[in-house]
Parts: C-alpha cells; sequence; structure tokens
C-alpha cells in the first residue's frame, strides 16, 4: 500500500516507467499534489531535473526535502514558466488530472459530498470563481450544459430548473443546500454516484479544467523533445477523449489530417495501443483509482 497520506498516486510505477528515458533529463511533473510521482521520478534520476507545477498553495508544503523547481500555478502557463527558467525542451511530462485527497478531505474546500462547507471547489484559491457562484447566479441553460457535458447527468435539464426555482427561495451556499436540492432527481439506490457526477460538473466548470487541458497539451507537444514521452492519467471521459484524439489522429478535435503523400499528421505515437487501468490490486487499496485511464506517448 501506498504510504501517502495527501494522495495515493494512481498506477505510479506504470506512469513513471513509462515517462524516463534518460536519468539525466528533464522532466516535468503538472500536478504535483503531495508529491508521490514527484519523489518517485527523483529517485530515478541521476543528474537530471525536475520542474513542478501545482496551481493549489497547500501543495507547496511537500516539496520540503526534494530537489525540484515548484511552480505555484496552473498548467495551462507551461511554457511561459519553462521559459522563465530557460527551459525550451524537456524529455518527459506527466500529469495526473485527479483530484487530490487532500482536496476532498480538506472540509472548508466543497469538494466532497460527504463534507458539509460553503461552495467552493477552487484548486486556486486565489480564483475568484466558486461553485456556489455558479450555482446561484448561471443560467438555467448554462447550468443544464455543464451538468450535461462535464458530469454526464442523465436528467440535467430537470436538475438545472430545480436548481433556479430553489435559489429564488434562498441562495444555496453549502454542499448540504445542493444535496437537498439533487438527491431528489437521483436513482433509488445510486444517490452518492448521481451527486459525485453533480459535483464533478461544477469542478470542472469552476477551474475551467477542459480548457486548461487544451492548452497545456498543445504547449505539451511543443516543448517535449523527440522521443520525449508524454505521461496522462485521466477520470473523466472527456478528458481521456482529448488526450486519446492527440495521440491518435494528431489534434483534440480527432480529425484526420493527411500530408500530400497521404501520411496522418501527428506529433505523437502510442506507447502502448490500449490505455493502461489500475490493477486490481492497486483498487483494493486505491478506490479512487477505478475510473483511471493513463494514456503514455512518444514524441515522433
Amino acid at each position: 500500500m501506498c504510504p501517502c497520506t495527501y494522495h495515493h498516486p494512481v498506477m505510479l510505477r506504470e506512469s513513471i516507467d513509462g515517462l524516463i528515458t534518460s536519468k539525466s533529463g528533464t522532466y516535468v511533473d503538472l500536478t504535483f499534489g503531495g508529491g508521490g510521482h514527484a519523489r518517485e521520478i527523483l529517485n530515478r534520476l541521476a543528474g537530471g531535473r525536475l520542474i513542478a507545477f501545482d496551481q493549489d498553495a497547500d501543495a507547496r508544503k511537500n516539496t520540503e526535502g526534494l530537489d525540484l523547481i515548484f511552480i505555484e500555478a496552473n498548467f495551462r502557463h507551461l511554457k511561459r514558466y519553462l521559459k522563465m527558467y530557460g527551459i525550451t525542451a524537456v524529455d518527459g511530462i506527466i500529469a495526473d488530472l485527479g483530484v487530490s485527497s487532500h482536496q476532498f478531505d480538506a472540509a472548508g474546500r466543497g469538494f466532497s459530498t460527504r463534507l458539509d462547507a460553503e461552495l467552493d471547489m477552487r484548486m486556486n484559491q486565489r480564483s475568484s470563481r466558486t461553485a456556489r457562484q455558479i450555482v446561484n447566479e448561471y443560467s438555467e441553460h448554462d447550468l443544464h450544459r455543464i451538468f450535461g457535458m462535464y458530469g454526464e447527468v442523465r436528467n440535467a435539464r430537470t436538475l438545472a430548473h430545480a436548481i433556479v426555482a430553489a435559489r429564488v427561495a434562498q441562495p444555496i451556499r453549502t454542499v448540504k443546500d445542493l444535496k437537498e436540492v439533487a438527491v431528489k432527481f437521483a436513482l433509488k439506490g445510486k444517490e452518492n454516484k448521481y451527486l459525485a457526477q453533480v459535483f464533478q460538473a461544477l469542478r470542472i466548470e469552476v477551474n475551467e479544467e477542459i480548457d486548461a487541458l487544451k492548452e497545456m497539451l498543445q504547449q505539451a507537444v511543443e516543448v517535449l523533445k523527440s522521443g520525449g514521452r508524454l505521461v496522462m492519467i485521466s477520470y473523466h471521459s472527456l478528458e481521456d477523449r482529448l488526450v486519446k484524439n492527440l495521440i491518435m489522429k494528431g489534434n483534440m478535435e480527432g480529425e484526420v489530417e493527411k500530408d500530400f503523400y497521404g501520411n496522418m499528421i501527428r506529433p505523437l505515437q502510442a506507447v502502448h495501443k490500449k490505455p493502461i487501468q489500475p490493477t486490481a490490486e492497486e483498487l483494493s487499496w486505491n478506490s479512487r483509482a477505478r475510473s483511471a485511464k493513463l494514456r503514455i506517448a512518444e514524441k515522433l
């Protein structure tokens, strides 16, 4: 079992095995969190260096004793910060796109359906937009859109209508307030899953996760050296689809482009034909890994 208390690094061995191609190389961990993946990277380097990103200020305390460059910023700013340190090309990039256990378990952050708190869900506490603002200020149309697209909520339109009606009487301020409105529309016995989908949708919208991922993936391709590795762990079908399309089709839209000779134009090549998923052993002690998919690609 992983000894980490901040976050159990998902598919640790598999992801780092796929990432490291040179012990003396330069690597980027775009989601430092508790430092689980970063520590394993550092253990395997000899003369190499690691740059770690995390937009959550709480993550900085986990860098103590680690020989790395820590950048407190969203990974959508990858190229800009690498340039600040004089880095134009790297040997590998890894990102675990899940919410850390720490964020779920910190009651005041409002990520979890289990703990009552203000509806916040900001990964970057300096950001201004919160889940509370979205729930109380978005139009019914926009709430329908995000619940359907980001949460894959089966009755997104009905839920959006109910939220707009409920907030007329009084604002929806807390996790408890939102649960009381939403749980009525869940299938019997599936309440927890339904609420998790609703909260996931809000979290993705609050943190602009899909837009940030698109920007990061484009930049990652640009800064990887030929032969460098891109390692992505995703938990949501939208995220995985973007990563898969980029690797297999050459762009995130999934539209195949060919050169004059009919060859597919793509900057990456999959290392494995299918995504890697957690083993039964890992799932036995880390249930949050159950929806994880690991894709590894090499820059051509």
